[in-house]
């Protein structure tokens, strides 16, 4: 569902429209998009393990009592296609996308990171014409330096790669029921002016 790209990140997205304003010169969009596997990433760069940083996710309710979706990346898949078919006018089948989650994720594998002045984070790439290493939903080392290894929590974040300006980054709130309502909110007003949608807005 688009309200989970992710409430703040999806709406600054799609104020915009990617046929006019310099939008078709996007070369690459990546972002973190689901901020429950962030917050649990966060947890354990602090030293939780896995079990221990979803509980405190399903705690604090960024989680389902089944979190299959967020952390088995299906939720970031999703997303991922929302985002190819809004910026790059691209439709994109599962099949077509490679998918990772963070069930795997061990501390030591963070840890290991950490000693290359690296985090791990669950980061989807969308690009504008499919190929081998074009869309995915990956773990990759992102450095310090790199914008997404700063988001840290619930937050969500895309980073547009575009040819007028470089890099443009978009970070909001992706979890919880306030941003989660708001999104809603906003897919309920994007319907409704939509040529389709029989609205008047």
């Amino acid at each position: 569902m688009s309200h989970g790209i992710d409430s703040h990140v999806w709406t600054a997205c799609t104020e915009h429209d990617p046929r006019r304003s310099g939008w078709d010169a996007h070369r690459r969009m990546r972002g973190i998009l689901n901020g429950t596997a962030n917050h649990i990433l966060t947890l354990m760069a602090q030293g939780l393990e896995y079990p221990a940083a979803l509980a405190d996710a399903q705690a604090r309710g960024y989680a389902e009592s089944d979190p299959a979706d967020d952390v088995d990346g299906h939720d970031v898949v999703a997303k991922a296609r929302i985002l190819a078919a809004t910026a790059f006018n691209r439709s994109v089948t599962l099949d077509q996308i490679i998918r990772r989650g963070i069930t795997d994720i061990t501390p030591d594998a963070i840890q290991q990171a950490a000693r290359r002045g690296c985090r791990i984070k669950l980061v989807a790439t969308v690009k504008p014409r499919p190929g081998h290493s074009g869309d995915r939903a990956s773990l990759p080392l992102e450095a310090r330096r790199d914008p997404l290894s700063r988001v840290d929590g619930v937050m969500s974040a895309l980073v547009i790669e575009t040819d007028p300006v470089r890099e443009v980054t978009i970070i909001g709130p992706g979890a919880g029921p306030e941003q989660a309502g708001q999104g809603m909110f906003a897919d309920l007003v994007a319907v409704a002016r939509s040529p389709h949608g029989g609205g008047t807005c």
